[in-house]
């Protein structure tokens, strides 16, 4: 099942973002087969985080739950809320994708 999990950052967390991006993006990988995308969400300049977007691929909602309250950045306190919605694949391009 797929899961969208939205992540908003919380105020003032920059420093703490990019203090804590090695053990976040090691945490990605330990997840390559349940994530299906994933990103940053980025100011309209691309010059600041405010969050993060999972699009993942697992069995329930428990298990979507269960990544996002361990990853590092909620952990950390740099999620100030996490909306987790299951959704269905609707239209797909991956050329789209490719070299972004």
């Amino acid at each position: 099942m797929l899961y969208s999990v939205y992540c908003e950052d919380a105020a003032n967390t920059h420093a703490l973002r990019e203090q804590h991006l090695v053990a976040h993006r090691a945490y990605l990988d330990l997840f390559r087969d349940k994530i299906f995308f994933s990103g940053p969400l980025q100011s309209d300049d691309a010059a600041t985080a405010h969050g993060s977007l999972f699009i993942l691929n697992v069995a329930d909602r428990a298990e979507a739950e269960a990544y996002i309250y361990n990853e590092v950045f909620y952990k950390a306190g740099i999620f100030a809320k996490v909306t987790i919605r299951r959704m269905r694949k609707g239209r797909y391009n991956p050329a789209l994708i490719e070299g972004l």
